[in-house]
């Protein structure tokens, strides 16, 4: 029996995804289990597998198309359905060709376009020629709140389809053409007036002063889905979560030392950041009772240490997450840290390596930053900014003063999941592993 694939909620609150691919052609039999489609979210790709034995009749939306939850993407069936009237599975459905947008002078449609084939995606017609274009709902409602029209826009997506890179495009010529100067007159000689009697003297009227173009020394640039989604995030996690700060420093000397020490053996180059990652889980090992998140019926306790660590991708900043980090060696997290940081700038993350944890570490150090404090990211309980190694001048027990090298760390932390006692507990457990850092290989 025919039914609709439709667009599911891919991440929590997600309202439209992307439809990247689909990895199951048309009229090819698959099982249950079997991945069919690749949807993008913000933030991650998420493959979408079978619920059971079927085979895709038709493709309804083209790689590429951004889709609201909920709307059809496929006409599903058995195999026997194959060489059914696809058309009319859909319209039973209630799943046919979007409609074409009424002409904006009142003429009828042209009988070419009134008499169209359903199509594999969203299809509107320009009134101005009769042609069918077919555009990306995405596309489409960007070219709307620019004021454009299809006929500024020229399509490079299957069968001349207009896709969103098309629109951008589009606008960006658009504003360059808006900005452009305008023209300047040629002066025309004119034949001079008689001269007229001088008039008495007047006071000056005051200068007006000149309007400034729009868009004059400056340009924007357009949010990406990823920009957005950070923004609404951490500014809900600002208005929401009742964050407080601890600060400590550590003296890292030796844990430098023991980093050159690994990296003159392991497979891999071993970073600061890594061993601080370490550190973490050896914390979350010494206090379990701030491996923590917020709920609205409870705390939730983890049993596993799973780890957040920042990461600015080209694409924007993601934060994966590190499995069972208090079982691992530091050359297994620098190994597993690369990873992320390669699939964040292929935009090639899953929605499972963004999930759970209890704990994010974001690092400036390598930027010079000396200390820094962070936005909690949801729904984790607290995070751990990392400054730079400086050296500085130290006051040893017996009163000499010794240079040694400390590194700032600030722990913004969830004030509803995790007192202020207990995140000092924890802060000297962190600064523990790092000045003992032997702790981190035991």
């Amino acid at each position: 029996m025919a039914t609709l694939l439709r667009m599911p909620e891919v991440a929590a609150g997600a309202t439209e995804a992307v439809l990247s691919e689909w990895l199951v052609e048309e009229n090819t039999p698959f099982t249950a289990g079997d991945p069919i489609v690749t949807l993008e979210t913000d933030k991650a790709l998420v493959e979408v597998a079978a619920e059971a034995d079927a085979v895709i009749l038709r493709t309804l939306v083209a790689g590429g198309t951004t889709v609201e939850v909920g709307s059809p993407m496929a006409l599903l069936g058995d195999a026997n359905e194959t060489g059914e009237d696809v058309d009319r599975l859909l319209a039973e459905l209630g799943a046919a060709a979007p409609a074409a947008d009424p002409p904006a002078s009142g003429d009828a449609a042209s009988p070419a376009a009134a008499s169209a084939p359903a199509s594999n995606g969203p299809l509107v017609v320009d009134w101005g020629t009769g042609q069918r274009v077919f555009m990306s709902p995405l596309a489409r409602r960007m070219l709307k709140e620019a004021g454009l029209t299809s006929d500024h826009v020229t399509g490079s997506g299957p069968n001349g389809r207009i896709v969103r890179k098309d629109v951008e495009r589009a606008i960006d010529a658009a504003r360059v053409a808006a900005s452009a100067p305008a023209p300047v007159p040629v002066p025309v000689a004119v034949p001079e007036p008689a001269p007229a009697p001088a008039p008495a003297p007047v006071a000056a009227a005051p200068a007006v002063p000149a309007v400034p173009q729009t868009g004059a020394g400056y340009h924007d640039v357009p949010h990406t889905r990823l920009r957005r989604a950070v923004s609404t995030r951490l500014t809900t996690a600002k208005q929401t979560i009742p964050h407080f700060y601890l600060k400590r420093t550590a003296r890292i000397d030796e844990l430098l030392a023991l980093r050159v020490q690994l990296n003159s053996v392991s497979p891999r180059k071993i970073s600061v950041n890594d061993l601080v990652l370490r550190a973490v889980a050896v914390a979350h090992r010494t206090v379990p009772e701030a491996n923590v998140i917020w709920t609205d019926d409870a705390v939730r306790q983890f049993d596993t240490v799973d780890i957040a660590v920042a990461i600015a991708s080209e694409r924007g900043l993601v934060t994966p997450v590190l499995r069972d980090v208090e079982g691992m060696a530091p050359s297994e997290i620098a190994r597993r840290v690369k990873e992320f940081a390669h699939s964040a700038d292929a935009g090639a993350l899953r929605q499972s390596d963004l999930e759970g944890g209890s704990v994010t570490v974001t690092n400036l150090g390598m930027y010079g930053v000396e200390e820094f404090s962070a936005i909690i990211n949801p729904p984790h309980s607290a995070i751990l900014a990392v400054g730079a190694g400086r050296k500085a001048p130290v006051a040893a027990d017996d009163g000499s003063v010794q240079v040694a090298t400390q590194m700032a760390l600030v722990v913004s932390v969830d004030h509803r999941a995790i007192d202020g006692a207990l995140a000092a507990k924890w802060m000297g457990a962190l600064v523990a592993a790092l000045e003992e850092p032997l702790r981190l290989v035991a």
